[in-house]
């Protein structure tokens, strides 16, 4: 095992579930706001693959301006949750900054950025999608769940170079999601249609389902990681 984790300062506690065998790929995925990595580490665990390493960071404790300055772990800070909302511009660059260091290390460590999978739920899901989009290596796929694309104005602008033009995006919203209304999410699905070739984005939305995720979506994650991620 070469390259270290205390360089890579959300890997130093990250949850991480091993494959059961030779690890040849990666889904690192990002939790919502006030949650930990241990939850979705739990979630994807009922679905893992076991040639893949599934590693769930812990966002930074910090004053989230949405829920009235309270401390608590959060990605970047939120000012609302509508599509003009103002947007913490520098602390969203960051974190993906960070999340980027992550996927260097599994590269260093001999993992192909074609065998990662970025996804996240929430402000996770948010990140994923903005990382992934701005990232300078061609990502397998992005998981993106009950979420939205931040800074959307700089888009497709902001694309790095179209590098991850093609990469395919599943899209997942609960049809009775009180937090982020699911007509945000068809508007970030139709918003990513713009940015990456149209077909590769799937935007599927549950009935019944609020701010969570639930069984057939969990299935849809599945099958989606087997189809980008199959065994080598």
């Amino acid at each position: 095992m070469c390259g270290n984790n205390m360089s890579v300062p959300l890997l130093a506690d990250a949850v991480t579930v091993s494959g059961a065998e030779r690890e040849t790929a990666v889904v690192i995925f990002l939790h919502g706001l006030g949650d930990t990595g241990h939850s979705w580490a739990d979630a994807l665990s009922s679905i893992r693959l076991p040639y893949v390493k599934y590693i769930c960071p812990h966002a930074p404790r910090i004053p989230v301006t949405l829920n009235m300055k309270m401390v608590m772990p959060s990605w970047f800070d939120l000012m609302g949750l509508t599509p003009d909302a103002p947007e913490d511009e520098a602390g969203i660059k960051k974190a993906a900054e960070n999340i980027k260091a992550i996927i260097e290390h599994e590269m260093k460590n001999g993992i192909p950025p074609n065998r990662i999978i970025l996804g996240g739920f929430s402000q996770g899901g948010a990140l994923s999608l903005y990382t992934a989009l701005t990232c300078q290596h061609q990502l397998a796929g992005i998981v993106a769940l009950s979420c939205w694309l931040p800074l959307h104005k700089a888009f497709p602008q902001a694309a790095n170079n179209g590098v991850n033009k093609d990469i395919a995006i599943l899209q997942c919203h609960g049809e009775l999601d009180p937090m982020i209304p699911v007509r945000f999410g068809a508007l970030t699905a139709e918003k990513l249609k713009s940015v990456v070739t149209p077909t590769k984005v799937q935007f599927k939305t549950y009935p019944g389902v609020m701010h969570s995720s639930c069984p057939q979506e969990m299935m849809a994650v599945k099958e989606f990681i087997e189809k980008l991620l199959p065994r080598i």
